[in-house]
């Protein structure tokens, strides 16, 4: 069977892999460019504008931001939510001030069901 996923979770998976698929297409970009000249930040500025990187990056940090709205609404409704409140209340309060957390609220967001 296969698993439904929300909104919200389908928009992350989308901008997750057009941001791996654009971040290949500037490596290679990279690779190439270093055969001919030397990488710049004005060049890598240059590339990661031509590749669509930056876009891809900013789209990404959105459906994160989204994904994480979103679990932390919805998981209120679990059992483990009331019985564990603080410490996971915690966990969503510390998101932006350590990115092993909040990469492990995002694995567990993609998680519920």
């Amino acid at each position: 069977m296969k698993p439904i996923y929300s909104k919200a979770q389908l928009e992350y998976m989308r901008a997750k892999t057009k941001f791996e698929n654009k971040a290949s297409t500037l490596e290679q970009k990279i690779e190439l460019t270093r055969k001919t000249r030397e990488i710049t930040q004005e060049v890598m500025e240059g590339l990661v504008l031509e590749t669509g990187f930056h876009d891809a990056y900013n789209e990404l940090m959105q459906a994160e931001n989204e994904l994480i709205a979103w679990s932390h609404t919805t998981i209120k409704h679990e059992k483990t939510y009331r019985e564990n409140k603080q410490p996971i209340e915690q966990m969503y309060q510390n998101i932006n001030t350590s990115p092993e957390m909040r990469a492990q609220i995002i694995e567990l967001a993609m998680k519920i069901r």
